[in-house]
């Protein structure tokens, strides 16, 4: 009885210990996202501002453009012409008057306008990637976040398990509870009893029934995609 009171007040202290590390960590852990997010929108005001003095210099150029358009006929005397001929428009020799004006500065007109709404564009896009990476990095952190918080709740001993447990399922080898049992000189009520610890903190401990009597254990190949061991092992001594 004494021995059960003792181990109660253990893990009363151990979570205690554990809440006080897990809100200096939080302390952190917000200063940090303060500090990425003043990063964030320093960067985005220099992009903006760089933008705006882009578009500036792209109109002031298109207007000196558009100035040296001509805005007076020819004046090369071309040969005299019957009335019929004047009425095209156009020059039927090699030293006619000019083509028509109205259309080319239509034209011109089309293309500046064409290339402002390109410009517009542009800028959308720049500014969708630049927040798509900050939702990304946001993503990411979070991510690391729970996995840190998930593994630092784990004992010591429940750690070993599933050291040992995410090992053999890198390796694609086989493991059940008597062979835990074997390997890590516990009892195989024991290593039931830490398995379901891990699948009630979070941890994502896979089980195949065999043949309806043994079960296989694993660990889940999402979490290995995402977190190596030895990340998982570093993120749990922040």
């Amino acid at each position: 009885m004494d021995t059960i009171i003792k181990e109660a007040f253990s893990r009363v202290k151990e979570d205690i210990e554990f809440l006080n590390h897990e809100i200096n960590n939080l302390k952190k852990d917000i200063e940090k996202t303060r500090e990425q997010t003043s990063e964030i929108t320093y960067l985005l005001k220099n992009f903006l501002e760089k933008t705006k003095t882009n578009r500036q210099t792209d109109t002031s150029t298109h207007n000196k453009v558009n100035s040296t358009i001509p805005t007076h006929p020819s004046t090369h005397k071309a040969p005299l012409k019957s009335i019929k001929e004047e009425n095209l428009g156009i020059s039927t020799g090699n030293e006619g008057v000019s083509t028509n004006r109205q259309t080319d500065k239509q034209t011109n007109q089309q293309t500046d306008k064409s290339s402002h709404n390109l410009g517009k564009e542009v800028i959308s896009q720049n500014s969708n990637s630049i927040e798509d990476a900050a939702k990304i990095l946001d993503s990411l952190d979070d991510l690391k976040k729970d996995i840190r918080l998930k593994f630092k709740r784990l004992t010591d001993q429940e750690m070993v398990v599933f050291t040992y447990l995410y090992q053999m399922s890198e390796n694609k080898n086989y493991v059940d509870y008597r062979i835990l049992s074997n390997k890590l000189k516990l009892s195989e009520s024991s290593i039931r009893d830490y398995v379901r610890r891990l699948i009630k903190k979070g941890i994502p401990v896979e089980k195949e029934k065999i043949n309806n009597k043994t079960v296989r254990l694993s660990i889940s190949s999402n979490l290995r995609k995402i977190a190596t061991l030895p990340t998982i092992m570093q993120l749990r001594e922040i």
